[in-house]
């Protein structure tokens, strides 16, 4: 299919900065979007609201989750929002705790009645990123447990497919091309991979904790990694993309920095505040994001979800124009990207229209 606008319901505003669903979708509606991935966050802050139970340690009961999917999915409805996916699913592929394993494949199981409510078919799996000692290095364990999810999700009705996703600073899986190996050895039809043009670059290009911002000889290994993408990659394997891009920090993200997190590598601390949406260059976005998405675009031949993640410390702020703010910023981004691209759409004229016309 054509390209699709989606983006992540918490691009739109965390839901514990008081920002409501119904306004995060609200805005999502009013700048065209068409899909959201929706996070887990959000959907306990609709059970905890809709049950009206003092949020627990714990969670919402299953119950409650239950019902708030079925309520998001008739808000989404009413406002013509496809939800992409599920997400994310973390802390899973090998894990040396085998016993927290089988648990988390429990978990599993109830977000399968959860997506099957939310009339999705996508759960989102990002590489683990839990410290090392936690985490296996060993690539046929991680693959033998992503395969037995794969599995799971085969045996449903209709089935699951999973988008595994190498985040920069992930703890073993944290290059695309490390992930793509993954996703070939586990070899299930339902199982692919999200590219992410911002942990692409996060990994190979950006370094948020040197001067500069940039890893050694960060061009070629950008220009060298695009040619292995095009020359390696099954489109057919790419359940969707995630196009976004960040801030060259004034100063290395180090002790004594304002984002600095000692129980954060440099580079999540980063991602939770510095994101920016494509082509935000006015606000110091620096990653060859062009080059990567037109790998997607061109390279690749991708067509299908097109989402715009954002992770922003503007997302935390309390303001009641926060969601439309940055829906609006998201809906720019989308414009200079189609336009850069030469992007085939698929949305309607009337949607076009009116996002076009606000901007």
């Amino acid at each position: 299919m054509p390209c699709k606008l989606a983006i992540t319901s918490m691009s739109l505003g965390r839901c514990y900065a008081g920002h409501s669903f119904t306004a995060k979708l609200d805005a999502a509606q009013k700048y065209g979007y068409q899909g959201i991935e929706l996070f887990h966050e959000d959907l306990a802050d609709v059970a905890d609201a809709l049950s009206g139970d003092a949020p627990s340690p714990s969670g919402p009961s299953q119950e409650a989750q239950f019902a708030a999917a079925g309520h998001i999915l008739r808000m989404c409805q009413a406002r013509g929002i496809e939800i992409v996916c599920l997400q994310p699913f973390s802390h899973y592929d090998g894990l040396l705790d085998r016993e927290e394993h089988e648990r988390r494949l429990d978990q599993l199981k109830f977000w399968f009645t959860l997506a099957r409510e939310l009339k999705t078919d996508i759960i989102q799996v990002p590489a683990s990123f839990l410290p090392a000692p936690q985490v296996s290095d060993d690539i046929d364990l991680i693959i033998s447990d992503l395969r037995e999810v794969a599995d799971m999700g085969l045996a449903q009705n209709p089935p699951i497919r999973f988008a595994y996703e190498s985040l920069c600073w992930s703890t073993r899986v944290d290059t695309w091309e490390c992930c793509w190996e993954v996703v070939q050895r586990v070899d299930r039809p339902n199982f692919g991979m999200c590219l992410d043009t911002f942990n692409i670059a996060g990994r190979i290009y950006a370094d948020p904790a040197v001067a500069s911002g940039k890893t050694d000889n960060a061009e070629e290994a950008v220009r060298e990694s695009i040619a292995r993408m095009i020359a390696l990659v099954n489109v057919n394997k790419v359940f969707y993309v995630q196009i976004v891009d960040a801030e060259r920090l004034d100063e290395p993200l180090v002790p004594g920095h304002t984002f600095y997190n000692a129980d954060q590598p440099a580079r999540m601390s980063w991602s939770r505040n510095c994101r920016l949406f494509y082509g935000e260059h006015d606000r110091g976005a620096y990653l060859p994001v062009k080059e990567i998405a037109w790998a997607f675009f061109h390279g690749l031949g991708f067509e299908g979800w097109v989402s715009l993640e954002l992770f922003n410390r503007r997302m935390a702020d309390e303001g009641p124009e926060v969601p439309e703010e940055l829906a609006r910023r998201g809906a720019t981004s989308w414009i200079k990207l189609q336009k850069d691209m030469g992007l085939k759409i698929d949305q309607p004229k009337t949607l076009a229209e009116r996002l076009f016309a606000s901007l």
